[in-house]
């Protein structure tokens, strides 16, 4: 790697394992901050990371602050780099932090985008099931409103994590953490007709074995595991033929599944329990778009307002 000492070069292999093992980061963001350290490393160039002091990655963040990235992704940039050496810190290859002092820069609280049931509805009565593809892609669609899932959790789904006479669906999600997640009788159905007729013949001229335990759920026309990346082209294909004037994503049936539930009375923990977050101040968000939607429904109702 150019500009990158051994030394460097071996810092970050041991960075990434540790994040990866040691504190369970998703693949996705493991990758990100990586990407974030590999270029810090290149920028500091022959110095050693472990000579790095604080004017130094000061220095480093106003360079990177010329190119106009979101404050999300600078606060992402500057939390890799602290997390970086924390680590060099614990193996004791650094004497302190020196990125320690740095200040994250606020991130603009944007509310999750969310469909009426109206919207869900259209989007999946526009899922065309006359073929096997389409009638699995009916089942996913039903199954991510139903439960609220993220897409990567559906996608990583195998026969063993189904337990249907219970409406009951295990699932892994970030860093791996498992939870129980509840189907509606609908969505089961829906579910059940896939693996009893569609699945089988969504993989055009390959044999598709009796599924174990270990077989994933929903697969592709070649017979292998299904990627998040057709799922969400999937979507955008219906949106686009519908004529939504709404971005929809895999996570904004999530956001919707979860506003809904908050807007008909469920209580927070459970919602935060269904959705898998670490922490009740990631589902409050819901709390405040639920506020927003009853403060439209209350100033078109209002004859005062």
């Amino acid at each position: 790697m150019m500009g990158l000492n051994a030394n460097s070069k071996r810092d970050l292999e041991d960075f990434k394992s540790y994040i990866l093992v040691e504190r369970n980061f998703s693949k996705h963001t493991a990758k990100a901050y990586c990407s974030d350290i590999l270029s810090f490393l290149i920028w500091i160039d022959e110095t050693s990371c472990e000579d790095v002091n604080f004017s130094k990655v000061r220095e480093y963040i106003h360079f990177i602050q010329k190119f106009n990235y979101k404050k999300t992704t600078l606060a992402r940039k500057i939390a890799s780099i602290r997390t970086f050496y924390k680590f060099l810190y614990r193996e004791r290859k650094v004497d302190s932090n020196p990125a320690m002092s740095l200040n994250l820069p606020k991130r603009p609280k944007s509310l999750p985008k969310f469909l009426s049931p109206d919207e869900v509805e259209q989007i999946l009565n526009n899922v065309k099931i006359d073929t096997p593809a389409g009638f699995r892609n009916r089942a996913i669609l039903e199954l991510l409103w139903a439960t609220g899932m993220r897409v990567s959790e559906l996608s990583g789904l195998n026969f063993g994590d189904l337990n249907l006479e219970n409406n009951e669906i295990r699932v892994f999600g970030k860093g791996a953490k498992e939870r129980i997640i509840l189907v509606t009788d609908r969505a089961k159905t829906y579910l059940e007709r896939y693996i009893q007729g569609a699945r089988s013949l969504v993989a055009k001229g390959y044999r598709i074995e009796d599924p174990t335990e270990s077989s994933p759920v929903f697969i592709n026309n070649t017979g292998y595991r299904l990627q998040t990346k057709t799922i969400r082209n999937v979507i955008n294909d219906i949106v686009e033929k519908i004529e939504l004037p709404k971005k929809v994503t895999p996570h904004v049936f999530r956001h919707s599944f979860a506003t809904h539930l908050i807007e008909n009375g469920a209580d927070l923990r459970v919602v935060q329990e269904l959705l898998g977050h670490a922490s009740i101040s990631n589902t409050q968000i819901y709390t405040h778009v639920s506020m927003q939607h009853m403060k439209e429904v209350y100033n078109e109702a209002h004859p005062r307002a």
